[in-house]
């Protein structure tokens, strides 16, 4: 899982030296499906089954989305970068038939104190909640430490899409909420392995379904940002599995 984890964040580095004002998030989706390929991993994502009966399985190997869309989001040639948006991309990778998962959300240019302060806030509740994944510990502890630094700040989290195990899927069990109560859910056993991905949005917590089936945005329209890393429980700290 290292392995895989490696690879998608050595393709979310490579997206991150490209964005700028002026490229298309169908670009972005080419060099990340590049770097796939060349470290002979394959895209989780791409071919990915839609939930919604009869709509389309997931065409690309990222999911791009723009200043208040959340997650889902089809790449496109069209959809271009512009001076000030902030860029979320979520990446998947099947690597000797184990997964990696990850995503992060990247300023275009220069961005707007606000949008700065929802990228941070959201990056420090991740890593807040990942420091809960400690043997003995729960779920809910997890969860309550990524709801508790949100609110904190003024923003919300989204109640509708969650973290989650993964391993030889990119979704298995237990499911880890960004939202909850310290000392409740499932006890955290070494060698759990769960993706977790706080989505953080600047109003409220609320979102709503695209009519493609696959895009989510904001119910008001304000910014959201999105941050994830796949990590294990050991004996003592948790073990990211998403770096370089």
């Amino acid at each position: 899982m290292k392995q895989a984890g490696s690879v998608v964040a050595a393709a979310l580095d490579e997206v991150r030296k490209h964005v700028r004002p002026g490229i298309s998030t169908g670009e972005l989706n080419d060099i990340a499906e590049d770097v796939l390929r060349r470290k002979n991993a394959t895209p989780v994502f791409k071919g990915y089954p839609n939930p919604h009966q009869g709509a389309p399985p997931f065409p690309a190997t990222i999911t791009a989305c723009v200043n208040h869309e959340l997650v889902h989001g089809i790449p496109s040639y069209r959809k271009v970068l512009q001076e000030g948006d902030i860029f979320s991309v979520d990446c998947g990778a099947y690597y000797k038939g184990w997964v990696g998962d990850a995503a992060t959300t990247i300023p275009v240019g220069a961005i707007s104190e606000q949008a700065q302060r929802l990228l941070d806030v959201t990056e420090k509740a991740l890593y807040l909640g990942i420091e809960q994944a400690r043997v003995g510990n729960r779920t809910g502890d997890i969860s309550a430490a990524v709801q508790t630094y949100v609110e904190q700040h003024g923003f919300s989290v989204v109640r509708e899409y969650t973290g989650h195990g993964v391993g030889r899927n990119m979704h298995e069990d237990p499911q880890v909420p960004n939202y909850g109560e310290a000392g409740k859910g499932i006890r955290l056993k070494k060698g759990m392995t769960i993706a977790l991905e706080p989505m953080v949005n600047a109003g409220t917590w609320k979102t709503k379904l695209l009519d493609d089936n696959w895009m989510v945005v904001t119910a008001d329209g304000e910014l959201c940002a999105h941050f994830e890393h796949s990590f294990a429980v050991t004996d003592g700290e948790p073990e990211i599995l998403t770096l370089l």
